[in-house]
């Protein structure tokens, strides 16, 4: 089944409690602190596949989740959870579900992106020792997961699109001319869903999609037009097919137009890709009415090619004119590199609000850093303040007017604020 829309919610690992462990040995005096790291918590990864083709498993799987780090135990480190990573098709682009703001476009085969990064472990006590804190009796809760509901979108890759309107013989000439083998019939929009085929020509091969057919209205999403024309997006060459002898008699120059403007209005730089008319069905036109046709077809001084997808007639034409069409409009060739999986960049930032119940701190370090606080222990709960205080978070509570004792929430977290440590 074909599907290039899915809404999944992903979330990576929590990470691992850090452990508050002292070190107790026969004959050993005064044995230090010793507790022990926690684990990380897995990354949620996403994979570019070329051999994945549609968003159908992600959409019987809505949520996927990688596991969380395990705690630290004495002086024994927790365990780091293993990363999971989602096998999508090439061509996804990930959005954010609830901004539309794009994250990731999944355009290259190989492709690795952390979607979600894994919670650090938390520092066992070990790590809080210092020359007036010599057995400090506190660890570091491991860091919260990331979580997001995005918005998976499947723009297909091929080199060449067909376009056209509905039963203008796409389906039965990517059928002639790979080895796709598209659903064809006498009426209007037998084609729901774009088909991809393998073209060979010469010693080469490209990738053909015959795109389901375009009605008036399209670019503003009538007849599903906009689910049609955002495949359209990734292809380098378009092909309008058109039917030179209409049944229902209506003029094939006015339905090239028709298309062209539809074009036009969804996406400029679209409608600026070369095109190729392939002006189909000459099998069946009378020889005086096509003369006058192509004429007309000609005066509009774009590469126009008469085929027959029914008896082969014109599609060498037509395969010669793609190819070289391609070979003009064809990128530089990519150096193929080893690199490791993209991830985005940890904003240090922090905004500090006055609210109707206090103030409110924002920012994505100051929110993990109290969430990776134990808040039950004193001396973590001091810990924490200094720590803080060192940011410049209390001293940007201080210039936005907060006094003793106003409330101050941070991520889930609600402090009264104070100014001793």
């Amino acid at each position: 089944m074909f599907l290039d829309e899915a809404v999944v919610v992903f979330a990576s690992g929590r990470g691992g409690s850090g452990a508050v462990s002292f070190h107790r040995e026969k004959h050993v005096p005064r044995g230090g602190p010793n507790g022990a790291d926690g684990g990380r918590g897995g990354d949620l990864i996403l994979v570019a596949d070329r051999n994945r083709r549609t968003l159908y498993d992600l959409k019987l799987q809505q949520h996927l989740e990688a596991g969380d780090g395990g705690h630290g135990i004495g002086n024994k480190r927790g365990k780091d959870a293993k990363n999971v990573e989602v096998k999508v098709p090439v061509g996804t682009v990930v959005a954010n579900s609830e901004t539309d703001e794009i994250i990731v476009d999944m355009a290259t085969n190989g492709m690795k992106y952390v979607l979600c990064k894994g919670g650090k472990g938390g520092f066992g006590n070990s790590h809080y020792t210092s020359s007036v804190r010599q057995a400090p009796n506190f660890a570091q809760k491991g860091a919260p997961p990331e979580r997001l509901v995005a918005k998976l979108e499947l723009k297909l890759l091929a080199d060449v699109g067909l376009i056209g309107l509905p039963n203008a013989g796409k389906s039965t000439l990517i059928s002639r001319i790979s080895a796709a083998k598209p659903k064809i019939a006498d009426y209007a929009f037998t084609t729901i869903i774009p088909n991809l085929g393998v073209v060979r020509y010469q010693d080469e091969t490209f990738v053909v999609a015959d795109m389901p057919g375009l009605i008036q209205g399209a670019s503003e999403g009538i007849g599903l037009g906009h689910q049609f024309l955002k495949h359209v997006e990734r292809n380098r060459v378009l092909v309008h097919v058109v039917d030179c002898f209409p049944a229902d008699s209506s003029d094939p120059v006015a339905n090239f137009e028709l298309i062209e403007d539809e074009l036009r209005l969804y996406s400029e730089q679209v409608w600026k890709r070369p095109r190729i008319i392939a002006l189909n069905k000459v099998d069946v036109i009378p020889s005086a009415d096509f003369d006058a046709l192509r004429q007309r077809f000609e005066a509009l001084e774009r590469p126009m090619i008469p085929i027959s997808g029914y008896t082969g007639q014109g599609l060498p034409d037509l395969l010669r004119e793609i190819y070289e069409t391609l070979e003009a409009t064809k990128p530089e060739a990519e150096i193929p590199m080893l690199l490791p999986a993209l991830r985005p960049g940890h904003d240090l930032s922090f905004e500090v609000e006055e609210t109707e119940e206090g103030y409110e701190v924002t920012g994505r370090r100051i929110e993990r850093l109290v969430a990776m606080t134990d808040l039950e222990n004193d001396e973590a709960v001091r810990y924490l303040h200094r720590r803080l205080e060192r940011i410049g978070v209390i001293d940007k509570l201080r210039d936005r007017g907060a006094q003793e004792g106003d409330n101050v929430v941070i991520g889930e977290v609600s402090f009264a604020f104070t100014d001793e440590q």
